[in-house]
């Protein structure tokens, strides 16, 4: 246990890294609140895991995940923020200065808390999708669609955000297939509507995902359908893309005993503003935006972060 004199006191803590945490980091370097940054478990954020990136303005021949976030880091450096390679795995967020423990022992004072943790797409558990991550596996249409225009694809999920993620592929790949596991969808009525008039989306109603398979990525997938009654059976489909739509989990966890959050674990924040209901601690990015999750949406609430933790510094001085 760190005696007082080895706490560390900074100004401005910024948990998690990303496009969220790392342009906060950028803004708030530049108010000289000398931030500190813990990248967390996965530096970069979901991004690293993403091959080519072409909507992120800036970068007209296209730029991948990692080289992104990398350079995104570098420029936050530039202006002097401290980046970290450690896990937030304690908080106290009740009284001021916040208290914050990293990788179980080490012990921060922060004046202001920015969090910047994301979400994580949930998965199928599939070794195949590990295998595949990145080279045929998405869990974005929005984010890896384009890479697919004229192909067949696949999404899976019965619920909105499957069936917005299959709507938009329509409009960009030959085929799309929907793969619900029930025999109903629980996407709302205009939701499902939408993708029942859509000719060339066709759902696969009571189909298991298996495994994929291919070469060189996805190139096919096979699924169990009417799993455990008598007309079960094995399919193959032909495929060029596998679409995970069956949520995300906020990276909430340990914030959430002290910040309010929806049923679903996403951080609350004041309409239009970064700022949470605990005054000096802001969310920012994936954590607190279950509908856009873009890196460009990422980036600019990092930004009105870092500035509402300087203008909250600011009045406390």
């Amino acid at each position: 246990m760190e005696s007082k004199e080895d706490i560390e006191r900074v100004k401005c803590l910024i948990i998690g890294s990303g496009p969220a945490g790392y342009t906060a980091g950028i803004y708030a370097s530049r108010a000289n609140l000398n931030p500190v940054v813990y990248e967390g478990l996965q530096p970069g954020g979901q991004l690293t895991t993403t091959t080519e990136i072409d909507n992120f303005p800036g970068y007209p021949e296209g730029v991948t995940g990692p080289v992104m976030m990398g350079e995104l880091k570098k420029q936050a450096e530039r202006f002097g923020c401290d980046c970290r390679w450690g896990i937030v795995t304690d908080v106290n967020l009740e009284q001021r200065p916040f208290k914050v423990k990293v990788d179980g022992n080490k012990e921060i004072e922060a004046d202001s808390v920015i969090i910047a943790t994301g979400a994580t797409a949930k998965y199928l558990g599939l070794e195949s999708e590990e295998k595949y991550r990145g080279s045929g596996v998405s869990a974005c249409a929005t984010c890896d669609g384009f890479f697919y225009r004229g192909k067949d694809v696949a999404v899976v999920g019965g619920g909105d955000t499957a069936c917005e993620e299959a709507s938009y592929l329509a409009g960009l790949c030959k085929k799309v297939y929907l793969i619900v596991r029930k025999d109903f969808l629980r996407a709302s009525k205009a939701m499902q509507e939408r993708v029942l008039r859509t000719k060339n989306i066709e759902i696969l109603w009571e189909h298991n995902t298996l495994e994929l398979t291919g070469e060189n990525g996805v190139e096919g997938c096979t699924l169990i359908s009417k799993l455990g009654t008598p007309m079960e059976k094995e399919v193959k489909i032909a495929i060029d893309g596998f679409f995970l739509a069956i949520g995300h989990h906020p990276n909430s966890d340990v914030f959430s005993k002290y910040v309010d959050t929806d049923e679903q674990g996403y951080i609350l924040t004041q309409a239009g503003t970064p700022m949470t209901n605990v005054k000096g601690v802001f969310a920012c990015g994936d954590v607190q935006d279950p509908n856009y999750r873009q890196a460009i949406t990422s980036a600019a609430s990092g930004c009105q972060a870092a500035m509402e933790a300087e203008r909250y510094l600011a009045e406390m001085n």
